[in-house]
């Protein structure tokens, strides 16, 4: 048996939250999936996040995923982009 890639990022998720980290790193969570299994994946993760009170560092190039985040720090060729005045890249 096979599973998706959505199944294969769920149970990635599901690991990863199982051990209760203080921490968890997310490259890139929806780059594989299909825009309605990314949405899915990327609500689980957020609710996952309020649920167990973990600091959740995610990296995407996806704007609107990026928009979904307290706080956003931008990269340019490795520099850090200084925060433009209301917060918002």
């Amino acid at each position: 048996m096979q599973m998706s890639g959505g199944e294969q990022q769920r149970v990635a998720i599901a690991r990863a939250f199982a051990s209760k980290p203080s921490i968890l790193f997310a490259d890139e969570p929806t780059g594989n999936l299909d825009t309605r299994t990314g949405t899915h994946i990327v609500d689980l993760l957020f609710e996952l996040n309020r649920e167990e009170n973990t600091t959740l560092i995610l990296v995407t190039h996806d704007q609107s995923l990026a928009d979904r985040c307290e706080r956003c720090l931008c990269l340019d060729a490795g520099a850090l982009v200084p925060e433009p005045a209301g917060g918002e890249y």
